[in-house]
């Protein structure tokens, strides 16, 4: 009995540590997962708006990481709001 208890007690100290160390890795993924989704929805915003000019922009995943670090998503829309 006392040594399921203390199984249970490792297994859960563990699950914690795991949790600590793979948290920043995670959030960066999920910021660049989350900017990306913004940088392709203003690549699409300005394909809308450019086609009547004939200004196209291949909205693919390398465009939509070329937006975001240049940070238009961040600049033009976001503070717009």
């Amino acid at each position: 009995m006392d040594q399921n208890v203390l199984t249970y007690l490792a297994c859960i100290c563990f699950i914690f540590i795991l949790g600590r160390i793979f948290i920043l890795p995670l959030k960066k993924i999920l910021k660049l997962i989350f900017n990306s989704i913004l940088g392709g929805i203003s690549i699409f915003v300005i394909n809308l708006i450019g086609g009547s000019f004939g200004f196209h922009i291949g909205l693919n995943f390398f465009t939509s990481i070329l937006i975001r670090d240049i940070r238009l998503t961040r600049c033009y829309l976001l503070d717009c709001c």
